[in-house]
């Protein structure tokens, strides 16, 4: 097992909390939220697979969520492609995961050929990042409208702009959406408590949430962030965290 610690800063005294970011971003990418939530916890900011300082170019959805546990046990909080890799971690590991929040995540396309199609564009968009480079990409990846409510943050971009393109293009052929097998026969499994987010405006990721929910069982429970779009923690971090520290104490 390759070691993701490397790329893992701690802040904080407190129980423990796991962020994983999105793609394109690294554990620095949580910022203002992280250093809040370190106030009263340990905060553990991995670099994901492919991304920042992290030692792991070439790992799936499996491998990175067997990677994120081993900052276990905790609770881990992941964002998009993280939230996907925090729920394998939470399948796969349930004894180092004390309770789960996933944010503007999925457990996977049920349709075969949907799921196909999906593989094939982020193999093509992994071409177009080794053809062009990280900052071509960036461009046309922020510019895409599930992106369009993030605040100006020049500091944000550079964090960006530090990953690399063959860092990028594996983690898009290796865990990106169109490789992860659909677990959503398995959440019924899944005993920790569990808060489903997403921005009350990403109407997909709000359908997928309650259906995660739902799927899971009596354990999990589904909060929208007002006003709020895909990235719901960097556009409205305020709600964001009124909602997740008032489930936090909840579940203490």
């Amino acid at each position: 097992m390759r070691d993701l610690s490397l790329a893992a800063e701690r802040r904080g005294h407190g129980p423990r909390l796991v962020l994983a970011h999105g793609f394109t971003q690294t554990g620095r990418s949580w910022g203002a939220v992280a250093e809040d939530l370190a106030d009263d916890h340990e905060v553990v900011t991995p670099d994901a697979p492919g991304h920042g300082g992290s030692t792991d170019v070439v790992a799936d959805l499996r491998q990175a969520g067997e990677l994120l546990a081993e900052h276990g046990p905790a609770t881990f909080i992941g964002y998009s492609m993280g939230g996907r890799m925090c729920l394998h971690t939470a399948l796969a590991r349930p004894d180092k995961v004390e309770r789960l929040v996933l944010l503007g995540a999925t457990a996977g396309i049920d349709d075969a050929d949907e799921r196909a199609a999906r593989r094939q564009s982020d193999d093509e968009l992994a071409a177009i990042i080794e053809r062009d480079g990280v900052d071509a990409f960036l461009d046309r990846w922020l510019g895409l409208p599930m992106f369009a409510r993030l605040p100006a943050d020049p500091a944000g971009r550079a964090e960006r702009a530090r990953n690399t393109a063959a860092g990028l293009a594996s983690s898009l052929r290796h865990a990106g959406a169109g490789t992860q097998e659909p677990t959503w026969d398995r959440l019924a499994g899944l005993t920790m408590p569990v808060l489903v987010m997403a921005g009350a405006d990403d109407h997909k990721f709000v359908t997928l949430g309650r259906r995660l929910a739902a799927a899971i069982g009596r354990n999990a429970s589904f909060a929208a962030v007002p006003d709020a779009g895909h990235a719901a923690h960097s556009e409205q971090p305020d709600a964001f965290l009124w909602l997740l520290r008032g489930w936090l104490s909840a579940t203490a």
